[in-house]
């Protein structure tokens, strides 16, 4: 059991040192662009909800 548990470890060393990790340029470009895809997206759920609500009080 030790010894499955140090080659996983092992292993996960071996994967983490392939991986390409962004540089902080990158990050902080990937970053920008959620945070305003966010906004966009949370704006235009806003924009439906009062106009389905206006809708609605409008109908009944």
């Amino acid at each position: 059991m030790k010894t499955k548990i140090i080659k996983l470890y092992e292993d996960i060393v071996k994967e983490m040192k392939k991986v390409t990790w962004p540089t902080r340029e990158e990050l902080k470009s990937s970053t920008k662009v959620v945070i305003a895809s966010s906004l966009v997206f949370a704006a235009l759920c806003f924009i439906i909800d009062k106009g389905v609500s206006f809708l609605f009080s409008f109908l009944y």
